[in-house]
């Protein structure tokens, strides 16, 4: 029968009937079904494949370069100041054939038996991994081979995905295909963890026991790529079983491999590792160190080595610092800081003035506290050489005689000097020596800009036009300053005193100060030299050589007089507490003519006041001096006697014996007003008030000077320097009149 369709139908009695034309073609499309399933299952995912295999680019071994330590060390190549240690940890690049083949060997016994023939992934190092986490085997290999765990570490990442993971293996068949095996050996060994913070082999070998890969044993090759599964869990020192354990497991694969003779593995033993407490992976930069390894890394950035460049390529940073400089300037601080109050700091720069080299660098002993080598400071009578340097760049010479007496400042203020001392009338080379300032303020008034001239001085010589929290120095709010700039009443650093003192004693020829001498990658490539040039002239060499011969005299006078006579130019310096009557600065700057040093001592905060060690004022013929003299005493002791270049005379309408000033006559003895508020009483250099108890009197005829002002700040965390550059022409008017002219900017 047939139904209304027209299909047949099965009969009341059962008797078969047509298919239905819908029955008939469900059956048709069942294969093209399956088909499209099996395409999708099998063609779609190999499609795919083919695509991402296409577009993922596998970079270059030399691309691919991974963190590694770096070493700061001093000018003798061999003393550690620093080691400069990634996040990721340490690591140190190694060669393949400094490796030993054991090594490489036991690598490839613990992590990827099969390396050498699989396509980048092993399906029975898949299968052996299953069965492991099946029977609980902890011992049993990892499924990814090791071109897998290298991608991982340096391309994919280690997220927990099937992207991730399809990716790895994509990159990994690649990486096969482009790259040769003993490249990604090479690669992964210097990439892989170890644990105790080491990355790589060459820190595993350091970290584990004490020694260069090349000098690993097969036992201790073996151990160190036990732990690489589980680094923090296979440590001898963590879980000594468990390391037991991995050992058996890798040794036991060198004999399978056919690359340990079976007898000789049964004699071995673990070896011991070393105490963790006696390796250190993290940045080290002890103390003081730790401020030069700052200003290392500022300078590297100046010269186009970037922080990438210090973190990926494993550097030998070879410094300028002479750990016999070094050393005698802590020694000298320790000494002399000891007897002293609990808060009391100091700071000592010494620079080489013949080629700017910083062979001494004292900021702290907390590598992460101030710095006060690079912190601004109130500069007391230091900063009378700069006027005088000024006034002989104007033809104002040693010999021309000032007055002592008292001076009026705007706002009914006097300038003094210590105890009312004075000469009456005497020449800049006396006030020099005994430091009145009243002479000095009148000597200031004498020049062409007064105050600007000072400050423009002071430039020139390498003071930094710029710090942080100061947009300009030496300046009122970006206007001339007051005329207590000439007493010290504006901040600058000690290194900024020693950049100074150094041009000075190099006749007027200013030499980029710099901490970095060499560059090295691991491989020997080097990457920077500091240039050996002549330096560019700041001021005229006979206005140099004048101002070191009105300095001879005064270390002498503050009891600092170099041992065997050495010759020496210095000068001391004292900055008042406010108007308490009380010190917080004090200094002591000066040099040889083979190194300019400058000396700081002061409080913590730089708010309080300074004291020697009798209870009374510090003054710069104090412990500053001291410490400068121990500085230099110990640095040269070894080093020829060498004098200063006479200083032919400057004098009034000479012109060019300035070194290219023009004629200059001095104005009479007035001020010529300003909008300043004048400076605090200052006292010059004169006799050390004695001691306020019974105590041995401090030696007699000490010039103390207490510069007024406005309060010093406390020194700031991040110190910078200036900026400019000049043209090294002799005139300093010249100088100054260049756009670019002024200190280059080398603190940061």
């Amino acid at each position: 029968m047939t139904d209304k369709s027209g299909s047949r139908t099965r009969d009341d009695q059962g008797a078969a009937k047509p298919a239905s034309a819908g029955q008939a073609k469900n059956k048709r499309r069942w294969p093209w079904i399956v088909l499209a399933v099996v395409g999708v299952i099998v063609f779609l995912p190999l499609a795919i494949f083919a695509y991402a295999y296409a577009q993922y680019d596998v970079p270059e071994p030399e691309e691919l370069t991974n963190n590694q330590i770096s070493y700061i060390y001093a000018n003798d190549s061999s003393t550690q100041l620093a080691r400069i240690v990634p996040p990721e940890g340490n690591r140190s690049q190694v060669k393949l054939d400094e490796i030993p083949d054991h090594t490489e060997n036991a690598a490839l016994a613990a992590e990827d038996r099969e390396f050498w023939t699989n396509s980048g992934f092993s399906l029975s190092g898949f299968a052996r991994a299953a069965l492991g986490e099946i029977t609980g085997d902890s011992s049993a290999g990892g499924g990814s081979t090791i071109t897998q765990q290298y991608v991982k570490n340096t391309l994919v990442g280690d997220e927990r995905s099937y992207v991730r993971k399809a990716r790895e293996l994509i990159y990994s068949i690649k990486m096969t295909n482009e790259w040769s095996k003993e490249d990604i050996l090479n690669a992964y060994l210097n990439t892989v963890y170890f644990g105790r913070n080491a990355y790589g082999i060459q820190a595993a070998s350091n970290a584990y026991f004490d020694k260069n890969v090349e000098d690993l044993t097969v036992e201790e090759s073996a151990l160190l790529a036990g732990v690489i599964q589980a680094p923090s869990a296979l440590d001898p020192a963590v879980d000594e079983n468990a390391a037991q354990a991995r050992w058996n497991y890798v040794m036991d694969g060198l004999v399978d491999m056919g690359e340990l003779d079976a007898a000789e593995r049964a004699g071995m033993q673990m070896p011991q590792t070393r105490e963790q407490g006696e390796y250190s992976a993290y940045t080290e930069a002890p103390g003081a160190n730790g401020h030069i390894k700052n200003q290392v890394i500022r300078e590297l950035g100046e010269v186009g080595i970037t922080e990438e460049d210090v973190n990926t390529r494993g550097l030998r940073i070879t410094t300028t610092i002479d750990m016999n400089v070094q050393n005698a300037g802590i020694d000298a601080v320790d000494t002399n800081l000891a007897p002293l109050q609990d808060d009391a700091r100091a700071a000592a720069v010494t620079i080489e003035p013949s080629t700017g080299a910083i062979r001494g660098y004292f900021g702290g002993h907390e590598e992460h506290g101030w710095d006060y080598a690079n912190a601004p400071l109130q500069t007391g009578s230091t900063f009378k050489i700069m006027a005088l340097a000024a006034g002989l760049q104007q033809g104002i010479s040693l010999d021309t005689n000032y007055s002592s007496a008292p001076y009026q400042l705007p706002g009914s203020q006097v300038v003094n000097n210590v105890n009312g001392s004075g000469c009456g009338v005497c020449s800049l080379r006396e006030a020099t020596k005994k430091s009145y300032n009243t002479s000095f303020i009148r000597l200031q008034e004498d020049l062409k800009n007064t105050t600007q001239d000072t400050a423009d001085m002071a430039h020139a010589l390498g003071v930094a036009r710029s710090l942080p929290g100061i947009e300009k120095t030496l300046t009122e709010n970006g206007k001339q300053p007051y005329e207590g700039i000439v007493l010290g009443q504006y901040q600058s650093r000690p290194m900024d005193m020693a950049i100074a003192m150094a041009t000075l004693a190099n006749q007027g020829v200013w030499h980029n100060p710099h901490f970095v001498e060499k560059v090295e990658t691991i491989s020997g490539e080097v990457l920077y030299e500091h240039p050996t040039d002549k330096g560019e002239r700041r001021v005229g060499q006979q206005v140099a050589n004048n101002v070191i011969d009105a300095m001879r005299p005064v270390a002498a006078w503050s009891n600092g007089a170099l041992a065997g006579g050495r010759e020496s130019a210095s000068k001391t310096g004292t900055a008042q507490l406010g108007d308490t009557g009380y010190n917080k600065d004090t200094w002591m700057v000066g040099a040889t003519p083979q190194l300019a040093t400058a000396v700081w001592v002061g409080t913590a905060e730089n708010t309080d006041a300074i004291f020697n060690t009798y209870g009374g004022n510090m003054y710069g013929a104090g412990a500053p001096t001291q410490i400068w003299k121990s500085i230099l005493d110990t640095s040269l002791a070894e080093a020829d006697y060498e004098t200063f270049p006479q200083a032919a005379p400057v004098r009034y309408g000479t012109g060019g014996a300035g070194g290219g000033a023009t004629y200059y006559a001095p104005t009479e003895d007035t001020y010529a007003p300003t909008d300043s508020e004048g400076v605090e009483e200052a006292p010059a250099e004169g006799e050390e008030e004695q001691p306020s108890q019974p105590a041995p009197a401090e030696p007699s005829r000490n010039p103390n000077e207490n510069p007024g002002g406005g309060g010093g700040n406390a020194p700031s965390g991040d110190n910078g320097g200036g900026n400019g550059g000049g043209d090294g022409n002799p005139s300093l008017e010249e100088f100054l009149e260049d756009p670019q002219g002024g200190l280059a900017d080398i603190l940061g």
